[in-house]
């Protein structure tokens, strides 16, 4: 769609018509044409400028009637266009601007010192004025970065053998925010793809200078290795930090052990092992090991071949002749290795960083394109049938795992909305179910004018999504905000009273 068509108010769909249409007649996938009809009906455009508003909505004479427009928006439009440091003076000129626009992507920035479309004029002054000021906490987790300790997808492509791991990465961060520093309006979003976005929103967090967010940053770092390094943990003391101590033993082993361990198959052939030996130091101990492992190469034992192994590794490094802290001290490092979040540090440090809005629509979601059974339209016994020879095809190398899994990376499916993950039942989300553009607008052309309902997405299985983030997230956050807006008004009001007194 050109940008001429856009403002020429093209739309070639009929949503609300009398003729319903069928399922099918909405091509499964990412169309730009369809992002019109999604910004018109289902965006919850009222939701975002709430939200970051932060109770600064003009109704009490002690909130900050400049702070929205301060803050920077950005907009990426098709052909990689990009608009930089857009701003708004209310929920009206914001959602304009997005249907004018139609982007298919959009990112939140920093609120600036001053509103950052007139940065340049600022700059003439010859001050150095233009610098941001606030901006929510935020924790960038990519499931690329997982790619050495992941056999069953590697890039942007993720399955339910993999999926787990941002699970897990939402249980620990969430836990130590809450706990540790005492957050409690956190957001945690599906990046559309291939991760998972978290926006800490208290005050305390969106005022947070670039040191005090390197130093949250640098709290959570463990994992420091590269793609070259053998041993990309090291766990040092002599007994592990009460954060680490209480995410190994509450989710981090367990999850290794009962889940990662068989599903990606982590002792299934040498070169995976081999792997894991070089995270030990003691070349008697890895000798012994490897020694073992390759004289029952062709192991006759039911039970899995993962799990036998990995129970040697650790009655070896845990027994009475291998006194040293390190060597024991190696099973967690290899747990953590495996397991403990990734975090893209360099978001998190810096107030300037840009990330994206939640229930924008990403473009390329990637699962598999192995086969896209929407374009194909292939019979549901026949898909099960090539997932069982995907299966066949894949023992010795990715390892047989549910047929869940192969069904899933079969499947290549666009255009997923970036939807809010409730981190107390993380482990509940399914990547596979998220509303995906064409599904969206096909439930409305589904439920036409039949439902009598306030909202159009509440015709749809976005709904869900959006009365979670008023509910869990909007209310209480807003509510909050209200209350500090007061304090801060009224500590103010006394100020000056107490002033004129004197």
């Amino acid at each position: 769609m050109t940008r001429e068509e856009v403002e020429g108010g093209r739309d070639e769909m009929e949503i609300d018509g009398c003729e319903q249409r069928e399922a099918n007649a909405i091509p499964e996938g990412f169309d730009a044409n369809y992002l019109k009809i999604y910004y018109g009906k289902l965006f919850p455009h009222a939701d975002i400028y709430k939200w970051m508003s932060y109770g600064n909505d003009g109704k009490h004479p002690g909130c900050d009637q400049s702070y929205f427009g301060r803050r920077e928006f950005s907009f990426t439009l098709e052909n990689d266009i990009y608009l930089r440091f857009q701003s708004f003076y209310g929920a009206y000129e914001l959602e304009n601007s997005i249907r004018e626009n139609c982007p298919v992507k959009i990112d939140i920035g920093p609120v600036y010192s001053v509103d950052p479309a007139k940065r340049r004029a600022y700059a003439q002054t010859g001050d150095n004025v233009f610098t941001p000021v606030e901006r929510e906490l935020i924790f960038d987790i990519d499931i690329t970065d997982y790619d050495d300790v992941r056999y069953c997808c590697s890039g942007a492509d993720v399955c339910f053998a993999c999926w787990p791991l941002m699970t897990i990465a939402i249980k620990v961060i969430d836990t130590s925010l809450r706990d540790d520093f005492g957050f409690n309006h956190i957001l945690w979003v599906y990046s559309g793809r291939r991760g998972v976005h978290c926006w800490v929103c208290d005050g305390k967090a969106r005022r947070l200078t670039n040191e005090q967010r390197g130093a949250i940053a640098d709290y959570f770092r463990v994992y420091k290795g590269n793609e070259n390094s053998h041993k990309k943990v090291s766990l040092t003391g002599h007994a592990l930090h009460p954060f680490l101590a209480r995410s190994y033993t509450e989710v981090l082993r367990n999850f290794f052990e009962l889940k990662l361990l068989p599903s990606q198959n982590l002792f299934s052939t040498e070169e995976r092992y081999e792997k894991i030996l070089d995270m030990i130091h003691d070349e008697s101990v890895k000798s012994e090991l490897r020694g073992k492992w390759q004289e029952n190469r062709r192991s006759t034992s039911k039970e899995d071949i993962n799990v036998i192994r990995w129970e040697q590794l650790k009655i070896l490094l845990q027994s009475g002749k291998q006194k040293g802290q390190g060597l024991r001290r190696g099973i967690e490092e290899i747990v953590f290795s495996y397991t403990y979040p990734r975090l893209d540090m360099e978001v998190s440090k810096h107030m300037n960083h840009l990330l994206k809005a939640p229930f924008c629509v990403h473009p390329k979601t990637g699962y598999c394109p192995l086969l896209n059974n929407s374009q194909y339209g292939l019979p549901s016994a026949t898909l099960y049938i090539l997932a069982f020879i995907f299966q066949l095809c894949t023992i010795g190398t990715l390892g047989v795992y549910p047929l869940k899994v192969a069904l899933f990376s079969i499947s290549s499916v666009l255009g997923h909305v970036c939807v809010p993950i409730d981190p107390k039942k993380c482990e509940e989300f399914d990547p596979t179910t998220v509303p995906t553009l064409s599904k969206l607008l096909q439930e409305l052309n589904m439920e036409g004018a039949k439902s009598e309902v306030e909202n159009d997405w509440d015709k749809t299985s976005l709904g869900k999504s959006i009365r979670f983030f008023r509910t869990s997230f909007l209310q209480p956050l807003l509510k909050s905000c209200k209350e500090e807006i007061e304090s801060s008004y009224k500590t103010k009001l006394q100020h000056s009273k107490n002033s004129i007194n004197w």
